[in-house]
């Protein structure tokens, strides 16, 4: 796990959604964790997105959004997900 300061610009992607005329375009980068909780605590969200183009694993907190987020390897982020399998 390594700490926030220098990372990578996020990559982002126009939405599936979004028309081909250029209006009505929605971009995201983060994606809520399934194993968040559906009312409102102990939310994260990842750049999946970003992963994928670069190897690095951003993790923020969905109820601040531009706040403080980790950056972790692979197996970082692997066993993050599996704390929370295990952890809930």
């Amino acid at each position: 796990m390594s700490s926030t300061h220098g990372p990578r610009p996020l990559r982002w992607v126009k939405s599936t959604h979004s028309g081909g005329e250029g209006g009505n375009c929605i971009e995201w980068a983060w994606v809520k964790s399934t194993y968040s909780g559906g009312e409102g605590g102990q939310c994260i969200e990842w750049a999946a997105e970003h992963a994928a183009a670069t190897g690095e694993f951003l993790v923020r907190d969905s109820k601040d959004p531009n706040g403080p987020r980790l950056t972790l390897t692979r197996e970082g982020f692997a066993g993050l997900v599996e704390f929370a399998k295990h952890h809930g």
